[in-house]
């Protein structure tokens, strides 16, 4: 009987364990121009015991950046910055993928440089506030994307995954949830597009299927990831008919099964039946972030495995807390709670200061 703690195959690279340590956005990029630090190469590698890293969402380009001091991967830079933490988790014998998120209408313009404003598929203004440097500010109204602008896009994504494996990142994880750009293309509610980019089931997942295949063709579909939460209402995205996700992203899978991607990590909604059927459709290795709300992910997920609702678990804020959380799980415990005021932005406090078991 297959557990969370038996190795397994990701793409023709042998990962220990099947616990994931989710992308997590810490807000630290201090360096110069958007560039990680010693420190978040410190954070990363503590937590190399997971199967597999995900990091905190970084942006392929300048206009996708919608947090105040987030890394990127779109510069020299930013590469060589990278390659620090992945040399220092490849040091303990970790493997770590890059998520690269394009957080599309979902962000300010006091965030981008030179009179920029964020993009999405509609001029559809979300309803919220997002944090920058200045306080809460409202949302604005995003500037459609011409069609040469989602060329660019798609064109930006390729050459990040081609930047992440430069820095040493074993793969890359494209952020297609949350309700960032891919996902904004995906829901209705955020594109009401009546061109080839919308409007239908088809036009809708063709943004995030066509990232999906110029990642793959840039990098090879071994170092490809791809994570979507159907029905996550966050950042003010509404898929509220449940036959039209199940359409949505049956399609999407679809879409990206003939890819052979290394595999597909999904946020889970409230309803299981549709992870069983994307789980049953996808034919690659099925990566699970499960629905727990209000709590975080905890040991009892391990179970998920067992049964065959997953092939690996994805645990976020129990991770950020436990930097050995494998151990802690195998073990039992005991678990650090996380420190919710650190979670965003601040010093080595909440981020490298959790201690890890006594040896």
């Amino acid at each position: 009987m297959t557990t969370a703690f038996d190795p397994v195959d990701l793409a023709g690279k042998r990962l220990p364990n099947r616990i994931v340590m989710s992308p997590m956005t810490r807000s630290r990029a201090y360096g110069p121009g958007a560039t990680v630090t010693d420190l978040t190469a410190t954070y990363y590698a503590q937590r190399a015991s997971a199967g597999l890293i995900i990091t905190e969402g970084t942006q392929p380009s300048v206009i996708g950046q919608g947090y105040p001091d987030t890394p990127g991967l779109h510069s020299a830079g930013q590469v060589d910055a990278w390659r620090g933490v992945t040399e220092a988790v490849h040091a303990e014998g970790g493997t770590i993928f890059a998520q690269l998120m394009h957080t599309g209408r979902i962000g300010h313009p006091s965030l981008l440089p030179d009179g920029l404003v964020p993009v999405g598929p509609s001029p559809v203004r979300p309803q919220g506030q997002v944090f920058t440097h200045q306080g809460m500010q409202d949302y604005v109204t995003p500037k459609e994307l011409t069609e040469e602008e989602i060329q660019e896009t798609i064109a930006d994504f390729a050459r990040a995954a081609v930047n992440a494996i430069a820095a040493g990142f074993d793969g890359v994880e494209i952020h297609g949830a949350n309700g960032y750009l891919i996902h904004q293309f995906l829901a209705p509610n955020s594109n009401v597009r009546s061109d080839g980019w919308g409007g239908s089931v088809t036009g809708r997942i063709r943004l995030g299927a066509e990232v999906a295949k110029a990642v793959a063709e840039a990098i090879g579909g071994e170092r490809t990831g791809f994570r979507i939460s159907p029905g996550n209402p966050l950042n003010d995205i509404a898929e509220t008919d449940p036959a039209d996700v199940e359409r949505t992203y049956t399609a999407l899978v679809a879409e990206l099964a003939p890819l052979e991607l290394a595999y597909l990590h999904l946020l889970e909604g409230p309803d299981r039946e549709l992870t069983r059927r994307l789980r049953k459709d996808w034919p690659g290795v099925f990566v699970l972030n499960p629905f727990t709300y209000p709590e975080p992910t905890g040991p009892e997920s391990l179970d998920l495995v067992q049964d065959g609702t997953a092939d690996l678990i994805s645990f976020g804020a129990l991770f950020l807390a436990n930097p050995d959380l494998p151990r802690r799980l195998a073990d039992g415990g005991p678990f650090t709670s996380p420190d919710k005021a650190t979670f965003y932005g601040g010093d080595h406090r909440g981020y490298t200061d959790y201690p890890a078991l006594p040896a």
